[in-house]
């Protein structure tokens, strides 16, 4: 081996802090040497790349936990809510339909006059009502004020502001009111028609015996009206 050195080779001097180098002949004799250096080199490398990812871990972190948490509110907007169910004690059913005002007592209702003077409509029982709003239907209300006793009101009721001075077909006997609310409407559920007058019996106790949603003949209720005089 030659141990390289300024020899008057023309080489300069290595670092002093090297020590004694020496070159081998042949080059087999380094594989050792070569060998540890690479394992140190890639010891740095795999140290570096460690390094590096630790870096952009925390970054990374934050970026998933981010992108979870946009997740979790997407899906809390989508998903369907849950089904409501009935309270106890309340049906799911469709609503009933309105009680029959047959049998039921006749609310205290207060139409007015001619004179736009209100009359309590229960201080006219025992009365049978003929509601003229939607048929005036002179021929019936004069029929109904010939065949009542004279212990029953016959009232007309119409649904302006005010009552007309004459009843329907100018029938005597018969008081001409007007229900400017619609109280009678309400309570009857039922809606005018340009057809047929509603007529309704009242007894002495302001309970309704009966509903006529089609005033027909005087026979076909000429028993309920007389025994409203009872």
């Amino acid at each position: 081996m030659n141990t390289p050195g300024t020899g008057g080779n023309g080489l300069p001097d290595l670092p002093p802090e090297w020590g004694r180098v020496v070159v081998p002949d042949d080059a087999s004799a380094l594989a050792q040497e070569a060998a540890q250096v690479r394992r140190e080199l890639r010891e740095r490398a795999r140290l570096a790349a460690r390094r590096r990812f630790g870096a952009l871990r925390q970054p990374l972190v934050w970026l998933v936990v981010a992108v979870l948490i946009t997740l979790a509110g997407l899906a809390a907007v989508t998903r369907p809510g849950p089904t409501a169910t009935p309270a106890e004690g309340v049906s799911s059913s469709p609503a009933a339909p309105p009680a029959a005002p047959t049998g039921r007592p006749l609310p205290a209702l207060d139409l007015v006059d001619t004179g736009q003077n209100p009359v309590p409509l229960r201080s006219l029982l025992p009365m049978m009502i003929i509601l003229v709003d939607g048929c005036a239907c002179p021929e019936r209300v004069s029929e109904a004020a010939a065949a009542a006793p004279p212990q029953v009101n016959l009232v007309a009721v119409t649904g302006g502001r005010s009552a007309p001075s004459a009843p329907p077909g100018g029938s005597t006997g018969t008081r001409t009111l007007a229900d400017p609310a619609g109280g009678l409407r309400s309570f009857l559920h039922l809606s005018p028609r340009p057809d047929a007058a509603v007529a309704v019996l009242v007894d002495r106790s302001g309970t309704v015996v009966r509903v006529l949603p089609q005033l027909g003949p005087i026979e076909t209720y000429r028993a309920d009206l007389t025994a409203l005089a009872a």
